[in-house]
């Protein structure tokens, strides 16, 4: 009797989804290998903001991505978003890792876009890290797909 309730214990965990059990909405990443091979992924933002910052005292990072995490992860008009350290995967100079945080939001339009740069908590950010930093590389980039 035991292992027959274990088993509809696992049966049932595998197939009732983790918000129904325990009721907080979870986010859930997928594997790249649920994709069908030849399968494009999902391309989730239209208008995509890359800043790579060089501080002056490295060590400052972990302040910076939780700035960032809070002031401006948060906002409503950023549909994507990610900020952390350089990643050294042993490729060398093939790899500019002359940074100290990376950092990417992604918009729907440049009307978001637009109020994102104008935003309070993005010009507070900018105000009290600019000193900080010793140099900043801001590239962005159109998704011109529909």
């Amino acid at each position: 009797m035991r292992t027959r309730l274990l088993w509809m214990m696992t049966v049932l965990g595998a197939a009732v989804p983790m918000t129904t059990l325990n009721g907080c909405a979870q986010t859930v990443k997928t594997n790249s290998s649920s994709r069908a091979i030849g399968e494009i992924a999902p391309r989730t933002a239209r208008i995509n903001h890359l800043a790579f910052f060089k501080l002056k005292n490295p060590a400052d990072a972990a302040e910076l991505i939780a700035d960032c995490d809070h002031r401006l992860g948060t906002l409503p008009m950023v549909v994507t978003y990610f900020c952390g350290q350089h990643l050294d995967t042993g490729r060398g100079e093939r790899v500019d890792g002359n940074y100290d945080v990376g950092f990417y939001v992604g918009f729907d339009s440049e009307a978001d876009y637009s109020a994102y740069v104008e935003h309070p908590n993005h010009k507070a950010l900018v105000t009290k890290w600019q000193p900080r930093w010793e140099w900043i590389r801001v590239n962005d980039v159109l998704d011109p797909t529909p």
